[in-house]
């Protein structure tokens, strides 16, 4: 089990160094700042995290397992600067942040059953681990704590939203599961795109924003522009892990790369180079067509990869995502100024980091 100082303070530290190496001073400086600002509300929600303690089932030691290895907290940030545009970190603001991490983790639990991943956060997915059952069973556990932590929030609402927001998410993976491996033009169209990462992502960080506004007490105009801040936060965030699957590493990813083209996926820099590059649309449908244990299956994968980095795609999401970031910007121009609305913005500039 990691630290409680290893748990709270390096995903924002280290995303600061990358920063700091990348060249871009200010957003590392901002990202320290947001450390130290926020460390306090961060370490409740690691410590309520490290300590939760299951029984001697298996689908409880899978749950604390993954939830007690070291994740980004960034939905629990969210929660905690919303509530700081109001009046503050409060308890219930903690049970909520706590909450959202959990669901957080519920799905991914799930996820990784749905797409047979080998890893998670660097380690051997729950499911290698447990079994597909148990990480099942794990996600499940985990998402009725967090209902149970929602509701002794006594926030207004706020579980009623939960269960829509998740109701939300399992249609949208329902629909990116549907749409798995079929190379057509609905599939490639960034409207269908884009109806599954508002719900399967972007979904989460609105409640996360939501929330964290209702127990911060804050007005209806700003918990509207909160909630469309983190709308368009979770959009950005996907196409960025979109990038990442393609230019990212191991490490960084915390999975395999190119994991999401070889489960069939239609991501953002696939949709934008099969319009660059048609060639692509007949390689990928040749490719989804030819079973894994086919030894020309890796070549045929590596080679639309080099297809997709050559062709534009990555710089084009990257502007589309740098777009969505400064639509969740423009949002706080509806909240009062304060250090929270400006520690906003850090999260927003921080999200586009990570295609570094």
């Amino acid at each position: 089990m990691p630290t409680l100082a290893v748990a709270n303070k390096a995903p924002l530290q280290q995303l600061a160094s990358i920063c700091q190496t990348e060249g871009t001073v200010d957003l590392a400086e901002r990202l320290r700042r947001l450390d130290a600002w926020l460390r306090d509300d961060v370490a409740q929600v690691a410590r309520a995290l490290q300590d939760m303690r299951g029984g001697e089932r298996i689908v409880e030691t899978a749950a604390v397992d993954l939830v007690t290895t070291r994740g980004k907290y960034l939905r629990p940030i969210c929660v905690a600067l919303a509530s700081r545009t109001g009046h503050g970190f409060t308890p219930a603001a903690h049970q909520l942040a706590v909450a959202v991490e959990m669901v957080h983790n519920a799905t991914l639990l799930h996820d990784d059953v749905v797409d047979l991943a080998e890893t998670r956060r660097g380690k051997p997915a729950a499911r290698l681990l447990y079994g597909n059952a148990a990480s099942i069973f794990a996600g499940d556990w985990l998402l009725v704590n967090a209902l149970m932590r929602v509701q002794a929030s006594g926030v207004d609402g706020a579980l009623p939203l939960m269960l829509s927001i998740i109701e939300e998410m399992v249609l949208a993976e329902s629909l990116q599961l549907e749409r798995r491996g079929k190379i057509d033009d609905e599939a490639l169209s960034t409207n269908s795109y884009l109806a599954v990462a508002r719900g399967k992502t972007a979904a989460l960080f609105r409640w996360a924003m939501i929330a964290g506004a209702r127990a911060g007490g804050v007005s209806a105009e700003t918990e509207k522009a909160l909630e469309a801040f983190g709308l368009h936060l979770g959009v950005a965030f996907q196409v960025i892990d979109d990038c990442l699957d393609f230019a990212g590493n191991e490490s960084a990813l915390g999975k395999k790369p190119l994991a999401d083209l070889r489960e069939g996926k239609v991501t953002y820099p696939l949709i934008v180079a099969a319009r660059q590059v048609p060639a692509i649309v007949d390689n990928l449908r040749e490719f989804l067509a030819t079973p894994e244990t086919d030894a020309a299956a890796d070549s045929m994968m590596q080679h639309i990869a080099t297809l997709v980095r050559s062709s534009g795609a990555l710089d084009a999401a990257n502007q589309f995502a740098t777009a969505q970031i400064e639509a969740a910007i423009a949002q706080l121009a509806h909240v009062d100024e304060c250090e929270a609305k400006e520690q906003l913005r850090t999260v927003a500039y921080a999200s586009l980091a990570r295609s570094h």
